[in-house]
């Protein structure tokens, strides 16, 4: 009897090990750049995180929108909106040029998947678009304009560009 059960035993153990199988594809850690932290946007139903700046300096703000955009603020010197559809690249850059009250300068990033540019109203301002594939599921990110604050500056959206560019997906944990 004991080697009758010594031995479903070892099958059930060999026979989970088995279904586990060997090594999948694990998370790898996320680490943020100097400055910056990993803001996790899983239980917003986004399956990738973002760098945003340090949170223990100035406040974080995720806003869910009614329109399924998803606003991210940090302070006054970070503030994006992410959107579930890619934005039409070609047409935002006709936009911009045709543009009459904010005056196109030039582009500093000009690429298939992302603008980052300057315009002008009075004073110098810049804004980006970066569309972003998740999985099977196309992202735009862009600057999250407000009338109530200041344009950002060349290097904090350069700081929210990249944010963008470098956004992490999350892989869901397989159960065993």
């Amino acid at each position: 009897m004991k080697k009758l059960i010594n031995l479903l035993s070892a099958a059930i153990i060999t026979s989970t090990l088995i279904s586990c199988g060997g090594k999948k594809d694990e998370q790898e850690a996320i680490v943020a750049p100097q400055g910056m932290n990993v803001l996790d946007l899983t239980r917003y139903g986004k399956p990738f995180a973002i760098f945003v700046p340090d949170t223990t300096t100035a406040k974080l703000l995720v806003i869910e929108q009614s329109s399924g955009a998803l606003d991210i603020k940090v302070g006054t010197n970070f503030a994006i909106t992410i959107n579930e559809q890619a934005a039409d690249i070609e047409l935002k850059k006709k936009d911009i040029k045709e543009d009459e009250v904010l005056k196109f300068k030039n582009y500093i990033i000009d690429e298939p998947t992302a603008i980052f540019w300057e315009s002008e109203i009075i004073k110098p301002e810049f804004h980006f678009v970066v569309n972003q594939k998740i999985g099977t599921t196309d992202y735009c990110i862009e600057d999250l304009r407000s009338t109530e604050t200041e344009p950002f500056d060349k290097e904090t959206t350069q700081k929210m560009f990249d944010s963008g560019k470098n956004i992490k997906e999350i892989k869901k944990q397989e159960k065993s």
